[in-house]
């Protein structure tokens, strides 16, 4: 079985719920590692960037046994790479040859989007993206993700072009 079947398998059988959290929070932990080591070299992450995976799982501090589990994190980060349509995550083997070549700003809004707090708040973040930058990515994501209704509110312009509002225009009962 590969590596991505077991990591499918396991991150979404929830059957036996104390297993299935284990599993969840093991990934977590190893995910939060591992995104601190390349985000805390940057610019100089180069070395946990590319190499076979069992190379690079080892450098991001994925023990042996839990190559699933870096999968699972190269199946999270696939998103936010340029070169992500590259990677057959189902090919993934120990010798497979990984790069990945992040875009730092698509990574935090899809950290955002995961509402991810233990990975947007990263302290090294504020080495790689300003605070503006930051802001004006959350910013975005906030808008992206706020309810819409185009619904007419009672105290909305007509759309009738009247200029009245809309209770006392054509939403007027009678």
């Amino acid at each position: 079985m590969s590596y991505y079947k077991t990591w499918m398998d396991r991150s979404e059988d929830a059957t036996n719920r104390q297993e299935y959290i284990e599993y969840i929070n093991r990934y977590y932990a190893l995910e939060k590692a591992a995104y601190e080591k390349i985000l805390g070299a940057y610019p100089d992450n180069g070395e946990f960037l590319s190499g076979t995976a069992a190379e690079m799982a080892k450098k991001l501090g994925f023990p042996k046994d839990s190559m699933d589990v870096f999968v699972g994190f190269i199946d999270g980060i696939k998103s936010s790479l340029t070169n992500g349509e590259d990677l057959d995550l189902e090919a993934i083997d120990d010798d497979y040859q990984i790069k990945l070549v992040i875009d730092y700003e698509k990574l935090y809004y899809n950290m955002r989007d995961a509402k991810a707090e233990w990975l947007f708040n990263i302290k090294a973040w504020k080495d790689i993206l300003s605070d503006e930058k930051r802001n004006e990515i959350t910013k975005e994501y906030r808008e992206n993700n706020m309810a819409h209704s185009d619904k007419i509110g009672r105290n909305d312009p007509c759309p009738c072009g009247s200029g009245k509002k809309y209770k006392n225009c054509c939403g007027k009962k009678g």
